[in-house]
């Protein structure tokens, strides 16, 4: 398939989610997250979630990795260049919700892409090789390449389903080290 089929048909399966069913993907996900890797004391990029996309709340991620003195900071996108700059995110007094309805922080302090231990990637789909479909900006593919060789990149998935091959990658996009379903952690 390629990018833009799945995409249509991943974006028509998320709005089939009730919102019960969202938060127990979500409870269940941020579960694994923590049963799958040691956070403590790491730092973190984490994107936030856009609601109307019905993406996974990441929240309780945040939380409970704060509680574990990991250093969590979450993207914001320079509309400009089309790049993401990652702010420490300490309290959602600092969030605002912007184009797309995109939570981002107003202000902070930025930490550079090649001090994350992990980042934790937002995608519609994912094949099995790891590679990812988003959204189709590049937003990501463009700062994960910034990013440290030890560096981990995390996708965090509503489905358990896997696609084939992606038949139209592009020498920019980035494989994923790994991909947490509601049920299961794949390792590529």
């Amino acid at each position: 398939m390629t990018k833009q089929e799945i995409r249509f048909k991943y974006l028509e399966l998320r709005k089939t989610l009730s919102p019960k069913k969202l938060e127990t993907i979500s409870e269940d996900i941020c579960h694994r997250v923590f049963s799958s890797f040691q956070l403590e004391k790491k730092r973190i990029s984490l994107f936030l979630p856009i609601e109307l996309k019905k993406e996974i709340n990441t929240y309780k991620i945040w939380e409970k990795a704060t509680s574990f003195d990991a250093e969590v900071a979450v993207p914001k996108i320079n509309h400009t260049t089309n790049e993401l700059k990652h702010i420490l995110f300490e309290s959602t007094d600092q969030l605002e919700i912007v184009k797309f309805g995109i939570p981002e922080p107003k202000k902070g302090r930025v930490i550079a892409a090649e001090h994350f231990d992990y980042v934790f990637v937002p995608l519609l789909s994912i094949d099995s090789n790891g590679y990812r479909v988003g959204y189709g900006k590049g937003y990501y593919d463009r700062f994960l390449k910034r990013c440290s060789p030890r560096c981990k990149f995390i996708g965090l998935y509503h489905f358990d389903e896997i696609n084939d091959q992606i038949s139209d990658l592009h020498a920019m996009d980035i494989k994923l080290d790994a991909c947490i379903t509601p049920n299961q952690l794949i390792r590529f």
